[in-house]
């Protein structure tokens, strides 16, 4: 996959070469990591508070800024004045700049109906694949795909943790030089080690906490609790620590903006972090 790069994300890498190289038994490097916001500007303002204490080296977002019927211009110009943040697209920004409006869900069609010019250019400087650093490498899905699941398996009336032969076939031909590997698109947060010792870390979702889709077949995703999630990683004497962070903020006033958008099956995802059995057949295209 050849990755087109920008300036920022030069930048961003040299910086992160030069943190890495100064001495790599050493050296401190500290991460946080989002992902999923989903147009949710509340949570997303939460986790960067919650940040903002932890002294990190470095921001990056792993995609899926937008879409739902929450806050997407808002969020979008957040983002964008992120300017010392890494940020990757995930499958919704592709499928908000190349689906038409009939083939639009509901989450990307609202979406799509708010953002203006400056938004879609924005939307096409990201990829879903960076190198951050000779050791570092980011991704939405996997390296290899923006719908793919990394670190979760879905079968027939099944949704369960990836098994170490998944999570090593899905590395795909990423380098022993890669330490870390941060992974978004399933809103779960989870570390998994693969058999090579790679770290693959998933920071679960800053805004939206349980879904519902049909790909490759129907499934669930609940987190339990409302909270936005959001990680941490730090390299020390040459290992990476990971952190997973829970961190609450006022989801009342984001289910209820969900209600008036006539989108109840979003209401009690955003509430409780969980699905009503009759909505999960329709909070079916947010992963």
């Amino acid at each position: 996959m050849t990755l087109r790069r920008t300036a920022r994300h030069e930048t961003c890498e040299r910086e992160n070469h030069r943190l890495f190289q100064v001495n790599p038994k050493v050296q401190r490097m500290r991460i946080a990591i989002v992902s999923d916001i989903h147009g949710n500007l509340p949570a997303l303002e939460a986790a960067v508070k919650d940040i903002a204490r932890r002294g990190v080296d470095c921001v990056v977002n792993l995609g899926d800024n937008l879409s739902g019927p929450l806050m997407p211009l808002e969020t979008a110009q957040f983002l964008m004045a992120q300017r010392d943040w890494v940020h990757l697209a995930g499958n919704h920004e592709r499928q908000l700049l190349t689906l038409g409006p009939g083939e639009r869900g509901l989450s990307d069609a609202f979406a799509h109906s708010q953002l203006g010019v400056k938004e879609f250019a924005w939307l096409a400087t990201l990829k879903p694949v960076h190198r951050l650093s000779r050791e570092v490498l980011l991704c939405h899905g996997t390296p290899t795909s923006d719908i793919e699941y990394f670190l979760e398996t879905v079968e027939p009336g099944n949704f369960r943790a990836a098994n170490a032969a998944e999570v090593d076939a899905r590395l795909g031909d990423v380098g022993a030089e890669v330490e870390l590997i941060a992974c978004g698109h399933t809103h779960v947060p989870r570390v998994v080690r693969a058999s090579s010792g790679q770290l693959v870390v998933n920071p679960g979702s800053v805004g939206l906490q349980a879904y519902s889709d049909v790909r490759p077949y129907p499934h669930v995703v609940e987190t339990g609790a409302p909270d936005a999630r959001y990680a941490v990683v730090e390299r020390v004497g040459g290992e990476w620590i990971s952190t997973l962070v829970s961190v609450p903020y006022g989801f009342g006033e984001m289910a209820a903006l969900a209600v008036g958008r006539k989108r109840t099956d979003w209401f009690r995802a955003l509430s409780t972090g969980c699905l009503a059995p009759e909505a999960t057949r329709r909070i079916d295209e947010c992963c």
